[in-house]
């Protein structure tokens, strides 16, 4: 198998049909690169192992970062249809980025990534790959090495932002445990909000499946707002105006 990089050249011309909204909605190549500066990655298929643990969750956080470095928007491309590709965005919660069917493997193809994968029952699919495209050119292809499995070593999302902006940093992630009608956890987001932090909330109480017990086990109380940056746990909303007046 020879998996060669063409850096320098324009991506391929292909009609992409996608699903939106439950509706389909063809997407041509010139509607997603012409004018843009654009990170791509391709993996062999959604719902699989690192598919779904590190490649696409990790792109996805990364996102907002890489859209301050210079980066208009990030693409997942699979040799999947789009039906699968609206359910595994659906599944996964991806907000940031953007799920692109290649049913057909004409896109993987014409890159040259299109390899067989019949002894795992999967036919043809996309070697693992990443790629930065400037106005529909190539200006740079991480591929991963021809070994046995599934390589996972290059195309990743830190590699790709490393090569961007070698300083970049890395966004503290902000998650908050709240329950329905608590004014102290309205505080909190509304703090949040204030200071222009994007912040993962999750609901605690009857029916949430996350209990007081949880809370506790992963901070320590039992009460909410508990409030985490970065993987640091701050506390209520007391502590969370007292960690503001501090920075």
């Amino acid at each position: 198998m020879k998996l060669t990089s063409i850096e320098g050249q324009s991506i391929p011309q292909v009609v992409f049909h996608t699903r939106d909204n439950n509706q389909w909605r063809d997407v041509s190549t010139d509607d997603l690169f012409k004018g843009k500066t654009v990170v791509v990655f391709s993996l062999p298929g959604a719902y699989t192992p690192t598919c779904s643990s590190s490649h696409l969750p990790r792109y996805n956080e990364l996102a907002p970062t890489f859209r301050e470095n210079g980066v208009d928007d990030v693409l997942c491309v699979s040799v999947n249809d789009a039906f699968v590709m609206e359910a595994w965005a659906k599944d996964l919660a991806v907000e940031n980025i953007h799920l692109i069917p290649d049913g057909n493997g004409e896109f993987t193809e014409g890159m040259g990534m299109l390899v067989d994968k019949s002894e795992l029952g999967f036919g043809k699919r996309s070697w693992r790959y990443s790629m930065l495209v400037r106005n529909g050119v190539i200006d740079k292809m991480f591929i991963e090495p021809d070994k046995p499995g599934d390589p996972f070593e290059v195309s990743d999302a830190d590699t790709m932002l490393h090569y961007l902006n070698p300083e970049a940093r890395d966004p503290e992630f902000i998650t908050l445990f709240t329950r329905e009608g608590c004014p102290h956890c309205a505080r909190a987001k509304a703090l949040l909000k204030a200071h222009g932090m994007a912040f993962e909330e999750i609901r605690t109480g009857i029916g949430t499946g996350v209990s007081s017990r949880t809370i506790r086990a992963v901070s320590g109380r039992s009460t909410v707002p508990q409030v985490f940056v970065g993987g640091k746990h701050i506390g209520g909303a007391d502590d969370l105006e007292k960690y503001f007046g501090e920075k």
